[in-house]
């Protein structure tokens, strides 16, 4: 409700003008249960106090809630590292909701947000956004993050996964390899869509055949993807994972296999999580510098939450790291074969 007073928040409330008073200026003397009723009333009314409403509100709650399609494995971790950096900073809590591949979990953990923090963090490239700004609370505060292809105005970090995989495929193409399987993440995730777009859009442009592989994101689909490509008559020569996981399932049962990275198959994944440069070889992958884009998401909400109505789309390109995984192609004979192929360079 537009321009929502303390007296609609009382009415929607059912309670009396002084007992919404008493809940918004934090008195000590209310029941907890009176005082999550208003706060639920006041969030779904989008009712803010007057006077400098949100650096009252961010100075009183001083908790910010993250809410992301999961917690496991490295990128969400660095995610939140750098979320937490930059809270931390400027004195803020954090307050984490997990929603799984769940749109019914999505709706549960946007709504146990409500009256709780003073803003909102929100991952959720696997949500119909029809369904998430349905749930998101009106009046609060809220920066997506690769969240799915909407037209709403908010403010928004999203990361050009479609430019990062052109780059990835080019790279490849350079180092001599023309065999390029695609390991693609889960159907119906954005990130996932946009990366398997940029691979056959470069792979088409590089006069190649493209080929994608379905995988989840998870290491073991790594496993899944090499055994079905150990079972044909010619390997690839290349393997592009649409992250780092994937591709380090895929290199360990390559290992398993006796398949020589990179001389017989290169690998390269996406995203650049700490495990990336540590394992041996070390992975080639794209840097989408996930801590950062955690903190630039706090800090832009933080400003939301001071009145800067910034509702503008943020861009942030992939950077190429090269290592090891992607040297140059050899003559080779493929195990699963026996013939040669490849190409020099």
């Amino acid at each position: 409700m537009p321009n929502a007073t303390i007296r609609d928040v009382a009415r929607e409330a059912a309670v009396s003008v002084a007992s919404v008073s008493r809940v918004m200026n934090r008195h000590d003397n209310v029941r907890p249960a009176l005082r999550d009723r208003v706060e639920a009333a006041a969030a779904a009314l989008g009712y803010v106090p007057h006077a400098g409403a949100r650096n009252l509100s961010l100075a009183r709650a001083n908790a910010i809630g993250i809410v992301l399609p999961d917690i496991h494995g490295e990128f969400f971790s660095e995610f939140l590292r750098g979320m937490d950096r930059e809270a931390s900073d400027r004195g803020l809590q954090l307050l984490l909701s997990n929603m799984h591949a769940d749109a019914e979990r999505a709706v549960g953990a946007l709504q146990s947000m409500r009256g709780r923090v003073d803003g909102l963090v929100v991952m959720a490239p696997h949500v119909d956004p029809d369904l998430l700004f349905a749930q998101l609370p009106p009046g609060l505060p809220v920066v997506l993050v690769n969240c799915a292809p909407h037209h709403e105005r908010r403010p928004e970090i999203r990361i050009d996964n479609a430019a990062g995989a052109a780059a990835m495929v080019d790279h490849l193409v350079e180092r001599g390899r023309r065999t390029i399987v695609h390991l693609s993440g889960p159907d119906g995730n954005i990130d996932a869509t946009e990366r398997a777009d940029g691979y056959r859009s470069a792979m088409i442009r590089h006069g190649l055949e493209p080929r994608i592989v379905g995988g989840d994101f998870l290491e073991e689909s790594g496993g899944v993807a090499v055994a079905t490509l150990l079972g044909e008559r010619v390997l690839p020569d290349a393997l592009f994972a649409a992250n780092d996981m994937m591709a380090i399932g895929a290199m360990m049962a390559l290992r398993r296999a006796g398949i020589e990275v990179p001389r017989q198959m290169a690998v390269a994944g996406f995203d650049d999580i700490p495990l990336a440069r540590l394992i041996s070889p070390a992975l080639t992958t794209m840097r989408t510098g996930i801590a950062g884009v955690g903190a630039r998401a706090i800090a832009r909400l933080v400003r939301a939450i001071a009145g800067d109505h910034d509702d503008a789309i943020e861009r942030s390109v992939p950077d190429l790291i090269v290592r090891d995984t992607t040297a140059f192609n050899e003559p080779t004979t493929s195990p699963a074969s026996g013939s040669t192929r490849g190409t020099s360079s």
